[in-house]
């Protein structure tokens, strides 16, 4: 009688790395999420309709260089001597010079601005 002799299979050890890699995809999509969603009965603001303003209380920096405060011209000097010390928000145009938003910045401060911050638009995307 012949006997035929089993060779022990071996395993291919590419099935346990992919099982490796599968269980690590899984745990980062779990664990990946940056933020909570929002919840599903919340209406979210509509702002295409709405004009884009100013806040009342900051100075415009025009595209020229030049300074508003509540629609009316003035400088570092005249705003500083009727606002007193304490934060400042400039709103900047879209093409002012940096130079000039640095320069202001550099005045207001030296005038006795406690800080001055730049308002920016931001989209929610």
């Amino acid at each position: 009688m012949i006997r035929y002799v089993q060779q022990p299979r071996k395993r291919d050890p590419s099935i346990a790395l992919i099982n490796i890699v599968f269980l690590m995809l899984i745990f980062f999509l779990i664990a990946g999420t940056i933020a909570a969603p929002l919840d599903s009965d919340l209406k979210l603001v509509e702002t295409a309709g709405l004009q884009g303003r100013e806040p009342p209380d900051a100075l415009v920096l025009r595209e020229d260089g030049s300074l508003t405060f509540r629609g009316l011209q003035t400088d570092a000097e005249q705003y500083m001597s009727n606002h007193g010390a304490g934060p400042v928000r400039i709103v900047p145009d879209r093409n002012v010079s940096a130079l000039r938003m640095m320069e202001l910045s550099r005045s207001l401060r030296s005038l006795g601005a406690s800080s001055v911050t730049l308002v920016t638009q931001r989209a929610l995307e």
